[in-house]
């Protein structure tokens, strides 16, 4: 199928996985094609009050609880209409696909053997397993640090080997801000661009709702 030779060009949002500390990139997974919505949650962190201290209430104590899902599909019939230049596609079906996100999620083979034979030894202390940090990018302007909290799949169809060949994912992700991650990283960085971005979009507003003389300044 032809477009229009004008037409813009879409950008694939996507998924960047970064070493722990935020150095160096290890991979990027991008979508197949772009999420049709995005459901996203703000829950305010608000004060407790104190017996006497009417204002309590009214303050904030950090970032908002940020959460959102979205869903990802995957299908491999396009690929599976030139198996010679999609090898693994022709195999396996979307089961490297799958296999790339799930990863995002689990702790590897390597960080649980290693853990075994210190826990063996006796040498090891009771810590969380490293992880890496992700970065959920969706567009130039939204890339922000998340944690996955729910990761269901869907598979639809299948090869004559059974192997998976149209899948949907289906994703909740909770936002990583300053509470998470110390001041100074590049995650706590990433989050801090996206505040100051939405800072700057909701002055941007509120300037042209003046500018229209809907509001009047004090």
């Amino acid at each position: 199928m032809t477009t229009f030779p004008r037409s813009p060009r879409t950008l694939r949002g996507g998924f960047i996985v970064m070493d722990a500390g935020g150095l160096a990139v290890r991979r990027t997974v991008p979508f197949q094609y772009n999420p049709d919505t995005l459901t996203r949650s703000l829950a305010p962190r608000g004060a407790t009050a104190d017996a006497g201290d009417r204002l309590e209430p009214t303050r904030l104590v950090g970032p908002p609880a940020e959460t959102m899902k979205l869903e990802i599909a995957l299908d491999a019939t396009d690929r599976l209409e030139k198996p010679a230049q999609n090898t693994t596609t022709a195999a396996e079906g979307i089961a490297a696909d799958l296999a790339e996100l799930e990863t995002m999620v689990s702790p590897t083979v390597a960080d649980l053997e290693a853990a075994e034979a210190l826990t063996s030894r006796g040498t090891l202390e009771i810590l969380p397993l490293p992880s890496p940090l992700l970065l959920l990018v969706l567009g130039a302007n939204r890339v922000v640090p998340v944690r996955i909290t729910e990761f269901a799949v869907t598979e639809e169809a299948f090869d004559t080997k059974l192997n998976p060949v149209l899948a949907r994912v289906s994703l909740g992700l909770r936002v990583m801000t300053t509470d998470d991650l110390p001041f100074g990283s590049k995650g706590a960085a990433l989050y801090l661009t996206a505040a100051r971005r939405r800072e700057r979009l909701a002055a941007r507003r509120g300037a042209g709702v003046q500018a229209l003389g809907l509001t009047r300044a004090p």
